[in-house]
């Protein structure tokens, strides 16, 4: 519990009490700042039963540590009380001086993870306890004194309550930013194949799934891709991923896309179905690569095959999606470096500077050799497909009619895109 004088001051240090603008009550009349002095000597007791009794009655209170409710809480009930009636008393002018306990007791309790609710409810319920002791200490003659205290009472329990919560929220969402941090820095980890303290304790001790997110589009059409929206994007997908998933994910993901880390042996989702999902929230253009590891220590590799998997599926002309290695199997094998890589790409050099030649090449292949349905994808009549490929092969060199030469082109032209 924490109170404050209320005529016009206090707040943040300095005097900015923006919650208690309008405030501008009267200075306490004699009687008042008499019937003030009279509970003064009663602040330790009605500590104590505040602390012991009266927050009893409050969810959640009774399985607080007792160093808690019996030191630190009862320690800030006394604090505000004396504040409270020392300065109604002695009629003092307003101080920004006394909000440090109270503060500093809000950001540990936050610290601690006791509900905010929880807290507010010991401040106001000791504001009710103080205005008793104040009534039953009122005589007959001194209902204006105990009007005047309950206005200013109120008043600073207003300003508090307003203080605690700000430092509250405060220290909470500098408690999420650095655990969100601590997250990201041990998936960086797993990813890096680095020395990850703290993955055990997450979960990440045997088997993980891995998945490669990719954007082709970026953000989703009408929305901006600001930083803030970034972090918004981000913290729904953690959201979405979570609850597919029913475990918290690491994720290593920014704005264009990322990894996400899954711990334990699990049955992978419907990936069609998950990249849906995902793209209510990522835009069309959304790419999605999975695989499996039975230890941590592969996960690096496994994060490199799901990027190269996105990477040839791209380059393959197939459509933003789901992707796995089986869907691209020979293209993947064909597109891996070798001593004989710049040899085959430079196979098409002569075509280079002919995207249509190479457009048609590309869809030609990718639809298992057919011309007439390249020529309906590309608006092309099947004769002007005949002479393209034609070109290509008196260009070229290779010879698109045999197996052997539309391996080499495939090949080529993956080796081409990769790069």
């Amino acid at each position: 519990m924490a109170l404050y004088e209320a005529w016009g001051g206090g707040g943040r240090q300095g005097g900015d009490d923006r919650a208690g603008e309008g405030d501008l009550l009267p200075a306490l009349s004699p009687a008042a700042r008499a019937l003030a002095a009279r509970c003064e000597p009663r602040v330790n007791e009605l500590a104590r039963r505040m602390a012991r009794e009266a927050f009893e009655r409050l969810p959640g209170y009774a399985g607080l540590p007792a160093d808690v409710k019996d030191v630190e809480i009862a320690a800030t009930a006394r604090h505000g009380m004396r504040l409270f009636l020392d300065r109604a008393a002695g009629g003092r002018p307003p101080t920004a001086v006394g909000y440090d306990l109270f503060r500093e007791r809000a950001a540990q309790r936050a610290d601690e993870g006791m509900p905010l609710h929880l807290l507010l409810g010991t401040h106001c319920l000791g504001a009710h306890v103080l205005w008793r002791a104040l009534r039953d200490a009122a005589g007959p003659a001194d209902a204006t004194a105990l009007a005047e205290l309950s206005d200013h009472l109120f008043a600073a329990q207003r300003r508090v309550v307003t203080a605690v919560t700000e430092t509250y929220l405060d220290e909470q969402a500098a408690i999420a930013a650095e655990r969100r941090e601590e997250r990201r820095t041990l998936a960086r980890a797993l990813l890096d194949g680095t020395p990850a303290p703290g993955a055990d304790a997450a979960g990440f001790a045997g088997p993980v799934v891995v998945l490669c997110l990719r954007l082709d589009e970026g953000p989703r059409p009408g929305t901006s891709a600001g930083p803030v929206a970034v972090r918004r994007l981000v913290r729904r997908l953690q959201s979405a991923l979570d609850r597919a998933f029913g475990t918290q994910v690491l994720m290593l993901v920014e704005g264009g896309g990322g990894h996400v880390l899954v711990p334990g042996e699990r049955d992978l989702p419907e990936l069609d179905l998950l990249v849906g999902e995902l793209r209510e929230l990522c835009g069309a253009g959304l790419r999605l690569a999975a695989a499996t590891v039975a230890e941590p220590a592969r996960i690096p590799e496994a994060a490199r095959t799901t990027e190269e998997v996105i990477r040839v599926a791209r380059a393959c002309g197939r459509p933003p999606g789901a992707h796995v290695l089986d869907d691209v199997l020979l293209e993947y094998h064909l597109s891996r470096p070798s001593a004989g890589s710049a040899r085959i790409a430079a196979l098409l050099e002569p075509v280079a500077e002919r995207p249509e030649l190479l457009d048609t090449l590309r869809t030609y292949l990718k639809l298992r050799q057919d011309r007439r349905a390249t020529g309906r994808l590309l608006s092309l009549h099947p004769n002007t497909v005949d002479n393209r490929l034609a070109r290509i092969s008196a260009l070229t060199g290779l010879d698109l009619t045999a197996s052997h030469g539309t391996a080499l082109a495939l090949a080529a032209l993956l080796l081409r895109d990769l790069e």
